[in-house]
């Protein structure tokens, strides 16, 4: 159990640069063990190997567009009509042809396939066309993949073009990393749930959207609890009580003020601090560390949008860690907007886009969501950029 109150306080926090924190928040997680899993149940997981077609794709040669399979030159007797999921066991010689679907498999002695608009049939039967060359509108076995091919590598986030991917190479299960579970721990005496806040107080903001961003970042959300600042002792008991989750978010008290216990309560619980303090604006009081029982905690602002950047700092990086996927890189794009530069720290700004890049959305005090509500991304404004100059962008869904 955590001590009710601390012995002594926190040592000052040092600031780590912002794109040093998000590589020490995905190096220092470990991805849970693999299981398989049927397709229907692998959606938002992480593929724990490679997956690798089980058979050519496609598997055999494929007319691609509807018309005629022809042998040799024309005219062309037809000989019969395949469609897809059919079969045809004879074999086309010169001067022959099948009436044939897309999709449908090409007949032994085939060249090519003449395509229906290009096809004029006669009072006999017969078909005449202009002579395709050999291959014209055939979708070779093993063209797009062979049996064996590496179609996406282990730590590959599956979605629903990759489960479309699996079912076609022929897999019926996929080896995964399951999404951490993630708890979340609001805390804070001024905050009320629902309404318009009573005077001195104010609406929390973080208890419903945090179970939102914790899945987009890649989480499985158990719940959101809110912890009161009095009586101390209340969030250490709130974490020690949240022990069937991989991940405690704390959204508040990661300060050093009379009221914030995070801090001397990893102190006390003997945790180890991965991350404590970011240099970056807004959200640098926050937090990463892990328990000793291998539990992760991140301390998140409590101020709404310092919390929005801190978790796409610490707690994005972490769960993309923890899942087995690999950091990615973030992409640089020019950046318009009249927004000063933070000396000696990164700024994050909401941005939208624009035509040629993207451009700083108004709205974004530390406590205020309103730009990264109407944004599509963060920018990550270092202390040289200037208007117009190239930044990294955190993708976000708004």
């Amino acid at each position: 159990m955590f001590p009710a109150t601390a012995t002594s306080p926190p040592a000052p926090p040092t600031a780590v640069p912002w794109t040093h924190a998000r590589v020490l928040a995905h190096g220092a997680a470990r991805p849970s063990p693999a299981r398989t899993v049927p397709l229907r149940a692998a959606a938002g997981l992480t593929l724990a190997g490679d997956l690798r077609a089980r058979h050519p794709l496609p598997a055999f040669d494929t007319a691609a567009m509807d018309g005629y399979a022809v042998a040799g030159r024309g005219p062309w007797r037809v000989r019969a009509a395949l469609r897809a999921g059919g079969t045809w066991a004879d074999t086309l010689n010169a001067g022959e042809c099948v009436e044939i679907s897309t999709g449908a498999r090409l007949p032994a002695g085939a060249r090519a396939v003449l395509p229906l608009e290009s096809a004029a049939v006669g009072a006999d039967g017969s078909v005449a066309g202009p002579l395709p060359p050999p291959g014209r509108h055939v979708r070779k076995a093993g063209e797009d993949a062979p049996a064996g091919h590496r179609l996406a590598p282990a730590g590959t986030r599956i979605g629903p073009a990759l489960l479309g991917l699996a079912a076609s190479g022929g897999h019926d299960t996929l080896p995964v990393h399951a999404g951490p579970r993630v708890g979340a721990l609001v805390t804070g005496d001024e905050l009320d749930q629902s309404g318009i806040p009573r005077p001195g107080r104010v609406r929390d903001a973080l208890g419903p959207a945090l179970p939102a961003l914790i899945a987009e970042l890649g989480g499985r959300s158990c719940g959101v609890r809110h912890v009161p600042d009095r009586p101390a002792g209340g969030l250490a008991a709130a974490v020690q009580g949240w022990h069937d989750v991989d991940v405690v978010v704390v959204a508040g008290s990661t300060s050093v003020g009379v009221t914030d216990q995070l801090r001397r309560l990893l102190d006390d619980a003997g945790a180890r601090r991965v991350v404590d303090t970011v240099a970056c604006r807004p959200g640098h009081p926050m937090v990463l560390a892990q328990l000793p029982d291998g539990r992760w905690v991140v301390g998140l602002p409590g101020n709404p949008y310092a919390a929005l950047v801190a978790a796409h700092t610490l707690l994005g990086p972490l769960l993309t860690g923890l899942s087995g996927r690999p950091l990615p890189a973030l992409p640089h794009v020019p950046v318009w907007g009249p927004v000063r530069p933070a000396r000696g720290r990164t700024r994050l700004v909401p941005v939208a886009w624009d035509s040629a890049g993207a451009r700083i959305v108004g709205g974004h005090g530390s406590a205020f969501l309103h730009g990264a509500a109407m944004g599509d991304a963060l920018a990550a404004l270092a202390p040289d950029w200037a208007d117009g100059g190239p930044a990294p962008l955190v993708l976000t869904f708004g």
